[in-house]
């Protein structure tokens, strides 16, 4: 447990540093899941159920007290009694009201390997145990992800919402000097006025979303939102080949080959159960009658009274349902191996849609450069003309509009392609 700590110290201090990146938050994020802390109670419990199981070796000891009083006991018959009354002997015979107060002790010397086979199986529980919270686990990269890439994008978008401002502020500013001058209508520069704080009413609705999405990222990770540093920006992830595979190394396989595991101890189990087992054992108690019965006819007075053996028990009550057993465990691995039959079909088509989509995006992208050459020359040409009075501020604004459109779409190419890519990784966990 203390490791663990180290290791969420260690990771809470990285996602605070200036630049944070996907690998950091991920690590961060799981590390401090609620979850992660069942590893530590699977363990425990599979160490006192096993230590337990183990105790099945020891001697097993009860107490026990009684009393009763019986129809009828054994007696002398009548013509011996009256032998013996003959000879002056008072046989009386066993009471009817009879005492007993004892211990038990039983030691086992061969079960089997029933108590081995108990452990087995509980080690193979605890192991499916901890392959679930692993298969969990793994799922908050995928929420990380998410977050993670939209505060991407609306960084991205932050970013060029700043350049707009800038360049609307520079041609508002030419526009009051055309107006001073008497070469633009003053209607001209307010309307490009109006669209700047248009351009800045969504810079505020972006910076609000920035913080709510920060704020959700930090919490999942365990960092305090108020502590990340001023001005800390994520890390975009670097362009790498789409990952392939079959999905083999994705926690739900472990999953699925401990569960195979555990039905393998639970079919031995079911050969043990059959086997013979030997004890020996001890008996003693304080009571009346004791074992010298006859004793016990003439002097009614408690004894102490002991008994030792070995016993052999051998039940085969468990052939009767032998068969149904082993069937049970048979559709148990055949619907595990169905499991993974279906989680790999799944796994395989989810990789070709993510593929694909960025196959797409790729291709997107081969445009997005040219396109918003384009748009800035006709920009630029637009201011031109603006200048010399050919085209009103609504044609210029509009051209605006259209390049920062063009250039908002390539961040967004750019930004979705990495999701897809960084959600390929997750998918085969490469």
């Amino acid at each position: 447990m203390k490791q663990k700590i180290l290791i969420l110290a260690f990771a809470a201090a990285s996602v605070t540093a200036a630049g944070q990146t996907l690998e950091e938050c991920q690590r961060a994020a799981e590390q401090n899941y609620p979850l992660i802390r069942q590893y530590g109670l699977i363990e425990k419990t599979t160490e006192l159920t096993l230590a337990n199981i183990q105790k099945g070796w020891l001697p097993q000891v009860s107490a026990s007290a009684q009393a009763t009083y019986q129809s009828d006991v054994t007696a002398w018959p009548d013509g011996m009694k009256s032998m013996m009354a003959g000879m002056g002997i008072d046989m009386q015979g066993l009471k009817k009201d009879q005492y007993r107060v004892g211990i038990d002790v039983q030691q086992t010397v061969f079960d089997g390997g029933a108590i081995s086979s108990q452990q087995q199986i509980a080690r193979r529980q605890g192991e499916v145990q901890e392959a679930q919270t692993e298969v969990t686990l793994y799922q908050v990269r995928r929420r990380v992800n998410e977050m993670y890439f939209s505060l991407l994008m609306l960084e991205e978008q932050m970013l060029l919402n700043r350049d707009l401002q800038a360049l609307l502020a520079g041609n508002e500013r030419k526009l009051e000097a055309m107006v001073k001058g008497g070469t633009a209508a003053e209607s001209d520069w307010q309307n490009m006025k109006a669209e700047r704080l248009n351009v800045m009413q969504q810079a505020t609705s972006l910076e609000s979303q920035k913080r709510m999405l920060t704020a959700m990222l930090y919490t999942f990770c365990g960092i305090a939102p108020h502590s990340a540093p001023e001005g800390a920006t994520l890390v975009k992830p670097a362009i790498v080949p789409p990952s392939g595979g079959e999905g083999g190394a994705r926690p739900e396989m472990q999953l699925f080959d401990a569960q195979l595991r555990l039905a393998d101890a639970q079919e031995k189990g079911l050969n043990v159960v059959l086997m013979p087992r030997l004890g020996v054992f001890a008996q003693g108690y304080y009571g009346y009658p004791g074992l010298n019965m006859f004793e016990d006819m003439m002097r009614h007075r408690w004894s102490l009274n002991g008994v030792i053996g070995a016993r052999l028990t051998w039940n085969i009550g468990a052939l009767y349902t032998r068969k149904n057993d082993k069937a049970k465990v048979q559709l148990q691995r055949e619907m595990t191996e169905s499991n993974r039959e279906v989680f790999l079909f799944n796994n395989r088509l989810e990789q070709m849609q993510q593929q694909e989509e960025i196959a797409r995006y790729r291709k997107l992208m081969a445009d997005d450069e040219e396109i918003i050459t384009l748009r800035s020359a006709v920009r630029k040409a637009a201011e031109s003309k603006l200048a010399h009075g050919i085209i009103d501020v609504n044609d210029l604004l509009r051209e605006i509009n259209q390049e920062n459109a063009a250039r908002v779409q390539q961040s967004m190419h750019e930004i979705e392609m990495l999701k897809e890519i960084y959600d390929n990784k997750f998918t085969t966990n490469q």
